[in-house]
């Protein structure tokens, strides 16, 4: 039935058409399409004028941890682990005891530490006694300086071995202990976290030798925020400029999570032919994972002006070549070639092709095709 009326609309379409009978074409130029005031009452023109507008940018990215609030942590020393004290995913806070380790290096820092505690407290008071004594004339000056500076060297050392204890993350009640005379217990070591943030990695577990300063032991990331870092390709580069928004949608279906462009590459990746850029997102509700796959759109800061049309009013010809339908001086609609720029949106720029002022069809540009072919 659908078949029927369509091909009625048709036949009567035709025989509204005006213009001489069909006869055979000397030159392949379409001829104009002139319609009927009642058929043109079903097309739809806008006049095409310039405007400003800014590119979108569309291409792939893949999702990374904000590495500003990320850290890999080695183990700060050598020794068997004897216990984990997390799982992976449990959130973690700065400080927190992830692991204890029976350390020998953790047993010489901290034996290392209190003998600079005792030799810098018996240096002081040399120091201290023989300043007293110089001010009375009981010692030369030579003396009296030789005391305060093996004072000062002392409390240097003392600095120096409670820096190492700091570097291995003792927790300031042990140190104290320490300082107090008291042995560290047992010579375990405890790693801890340095940031606030998710446990996403646990590489060690109990009975596993570590190696001070090779051994990755865990991974802490603040995933609240992530990076997207997007594929930029050929002159789009130079439409992308830090500050630029941008928006990251994922293939599950999710809704689309703004972003700004914090980075641009300044290098072209051999591989890919293209830019890093460098997307920065909220991730408050987690839906980014890191090396998940998205498609980012960023939109270029970079203002532009040019003629713009309806997607709807492009067409193609046989050669796969653009074209619209533009109405000419008398009133007939003419196919009109030209080149397509940048999507905009629903809109398309044409650099070439056509002129401020030109009317062009945006709907019923198909029917024009069918009359002209006929």
């Amino acid at each position: 039935m659908l078949t029927c009326l369509c091909m009625t609309f048709i036949a009567a379409a035709l025989a509204g058409c005006s213009g001489k009978p069909a006869q055979p074409e000397s030159s392949t130029t379409p001829h104009n399409v002139t319609l009927t005031k009642e058929q043109q009452g079903s097309i739809h023109v806008v006049t095409v004028a310039a405007t400003h507008y800014h590119t979108t940018i569309t291409t792939t990215g893949v999702v990374d941890f904000d590495r500003n609030r990320a850290t890999d942590i080695l183990a700060p020393f050598s020794g068997a682990v004897t216990k984990v004290l997390v799982t992976q995913g449990q959130h973690v806070t700065k400080g927190q005891a992830l692991a204890e380790v029976a350390s020998p290096d953790f047993a010489a820092a901290a034996g290392a530490y209190r003998q600079t505690v005792l030799a810098a407290k018996a240096a002081d008071a040399v120091a201290s006694n023989d300043r007293d004594l110089f001010a009375h004339q009981a010692i030369s000056a030579r003396e009296n300086a030789q005391a305060q500076a093996d004072a000062a060297t002392a409390d240097a050392n003392r600095a120096a071995a409670l820096q190492t204890l700091v570097a291995l993350h003792m927790d300031p009640q042990t140190i104290a202990a320490i300082r107090e005379g008291k042995a560290a217990t047992g010579g375990q070591g405890v790693i801890r976290a340095p940031i606030t943030g998710t446990l996403v990695t646990k590489a060690i577990a109990p009975g596993q030798t570590l190696a001070v300063g090779t051994t990755p032991a865990f991974t802490i990331a603040d995933t609240t925020t992530m990076w997207v870092m997007a594929n930029v390709f050929g002159g789009d580069a130079a439409e992308v400029r830090v500050g630029d928004p941008a928006t990251v949608v994922t293939g599950d279906g999710g809704k689309p999570i703004a972003g700004t462009v914090t980075n641009v590459g300044a290098v072209v990746d051999p591989d890919t032919r293209s830019v890093a850029a460098r997307v920065r997102v909220d991730n408050a509700d987690g839906a980014l994972k890191k090396q998940m796959y998205v498609t980012v759109h960023i939109r270029s800061h970079d203002e532009h002006t040019g003629l713009l049309i309806p997607v709807s009013a492009v067409l193609r010809d046989d050669e796969n070549l653009p074209f619209v339908y533009a109405v000419d001086s008398d009133g007939s609609y003419a196919r009109r070639s030209i080149s397509l720029g940048a999507r905009v949106g629903d809109r398309y720029v044409v650099p070439e092709g056509l002129r401020p002022g030109d009317k062009v069809v945006v709907d019923g540009s198909i029917f024009l095709q069918f009359i002209q072919s006929q």
